[in-house]
């Protein structure tokens, strides 16, 4: 398949664009700020409209003398524009935040990625093109950058900074001011190719990242050396492919949960409203060579819905690898109902062990930890067998948002974890290797909801029980971001 023929199978996926515009926008916004006083944890996501310039945190407690840095985060910010409000998390523009730590001293600063959707939008001083759950049509979508929200994860890699989203290219962004530079095209027969969110860094520096071209059921593959170039690019044939939103990289090999989603494309649906859920089909493990970009073998398993992964390995023919595993796509579209602010129950996820036997093509899973998201281990194992684990935590409570942290012994099956509380919403937390490499600390953002301010904490990996060894916080309230990642200085 060629290019062009590629990019319009591509297209083909992207959201709907014919729902009325402002169709239900103004009674979102006014049902979100008429269930907020009763639903407080939900102010974590009121709108932002401009950019927050840097200000410095206090800091409690003692910083670790070696960890200095930036750590990166971004996630949706803009949810309203033109007294319209987007009806699903994953709308919102992007926001990057710089948490930067300099011997004890800690600054924070956050930028709107300018996407060519912002500039665009922010000009007209309304939404102009479909988001992933929502489906403005006021001008017509030219490629997958056109509606390019890059609202995901921030990640540096090779002496650049790129904000990242799933469905079109990567945007590269100064790593010291946030700027927005403009969109990364690593060659030009790929410009805005899907460059997922979740790319992986093998220890030898070299990024792996996968895009969804779910029209046209092609998996991308690429790998970006560690000099930054572009290493190799490659497609995959996998029937049926919806969205996948992240992977799993061993030493030999690149591995895709495929829920079982069937797509229905109409006029008059978002992206999201595309995916049906059947819970009568498989979930699937594709797994791909990474050495040829080959495809190896599809595993089946039964139904379930996977966002995130932390982590795996190869042992012969055998491949370990954990996941954050719900039992349907309920969360997925509950996110859309908390732009309500309705925070009715969520489908809790719970990280899982899973077991591929690529000889036999079994699968098996064990329950490590339940009511649990956004798994991470050490950037130094990444690939390799993990002896931590670290996810956010919640509780069977029905409000929005994980209230803890903890991490798991993938040998021992021991928890180790510390409770925020409710009065917290709790992001994702990411293990930062120690001076010298012996053992973790494990950085993390979170909400004060009683006090309407966020702020950083630092634990030691190995004891979080006992709480942070230090806090940085802010005397504001910072959107709430997805995904991040640190970069020592």
């Amino acid at each position: 398949m060629d290019r062009r023929h590629f990019l319009r199978g591509a297209l083909a996926a992207l959201p709907a664009i014919a729902l009325p515009a402002g169709a239900y926008a103004d009674e979102t916004r006014d049902a979100f700020l008429a269930n907020l006083p009763a639903h407080q944890r939900l102010a974590a996501l009121k709108n932002r409209e401009s950019d927050l310039s840097g200000s410095a945190a206090v800091v409690e407690g003692r910083w670790p003398a070696g960890l200095n840095g930036t750590f990166y985060r971004n996630g949706p910010a803009r949810f309203e524009l033109g007294d319209e409000r987007y009806h699903h998390w994953f709308d919102g523009d992007g926001m990057v935040h710089a948490w930067q730590m300099d011997h004890g001293r800690v600054r924070h600063q956050a930028h709107f990625v300018r996407t060519k959707k912002f500039v665009e939008e922010s000009a007209a001083g309304q939404f102009l093109y479909p988001a992933f759950g929502t489906g403005f049509s006021r001008r017509p979508v030219g490629n997958n950058d056109t509606v390019n929200t890059a609202n995901t994860n921030a990640v540096p890699h090779a002496g650049k900074l790129y904000a990242l989203w799933e469905g079109g290219s990567a945007t590269e962004l100064n790593p010291a001011s946030l700027a927005t530079e403009g969109i990364k095209t690593w060659r030009n027969d790929l410009a805005a190719m899907p460059f997922s969110a979740h790319p992986r860094i093998s220890p030898d520096g070299v990024l792996w990242n996968f895009g969804v071209a779910a029209g046209a059921n092609k998996l991308l593959l690429w790998r970006i050396d560690a000099d930054g170039s572009l290493g190799k690019f490659g497609m995959v044939n996998v029937p049926q492919l919806p969205m996948v939103h992240d992977f799993v990289l061993t030493a030999r090999y690149m591995v895709f949960l495929v829920p079982p989603f069937d797509l229905r494309n109409s006029p008059d649906q978002s992206y999201l409203g595309s995916h049906v859920w059947n819970g009568q089909r498989p979930m699937r493990a594709v797994v791909v060579d990474r050495a040829d970009f080959s495809l190896r073998r599809i595993i089946e398993m039964p139904a379930g819905m996977v966002f995130h992964s932390g982590n795996g390995w190869d042992e012969g023919n055998t491949i370990r690898l954990d996941a954050s595993m719900a039992a349907d796509d309920s969360s997925f579209r509950g996110l859309g109902s908390i732009m309500r602010g309705d925070a009715g129950k969520l489908q809790n996820a719970d990280t899982v062990l899973i077991t591929l036997d690529l000889n036999k093509g079994t699968a098996r899973s064990e329950k490590l930890m339940s009511v649990t998201e956004f798994p991470r281990v050490s950037p130094v194992d990444m690939g390799l067998r993990n002896r931590q684990l670290f996810v956010t935590t919640g509780d069977k409570s029905p409000e929005f948002g994980m209230t803890g942290i903890a991490s798991i012994d993938m040998e021992t099956g021991r928890h180790d974890r510390y409770n925020y509380g409710q009065d917290w919403v709790v992001e994702e937390h990411i293990p930062v290797p120690k001076q010298g490499g012996k053992g973790v600390w494990l950085l993390g953002v979170a909400y004060d909801v009683r006090k309407s301010q966020t702020a950083l904490s630092v634990f030691d990996g190995a004891h979080l029980s006992q709480g942070p060894v230090a806090w940085a916080r802010l005397p504001y309230a910072a959107p709430l971001c997805f995904h991040g990642n640190f970069l020592a200085a």
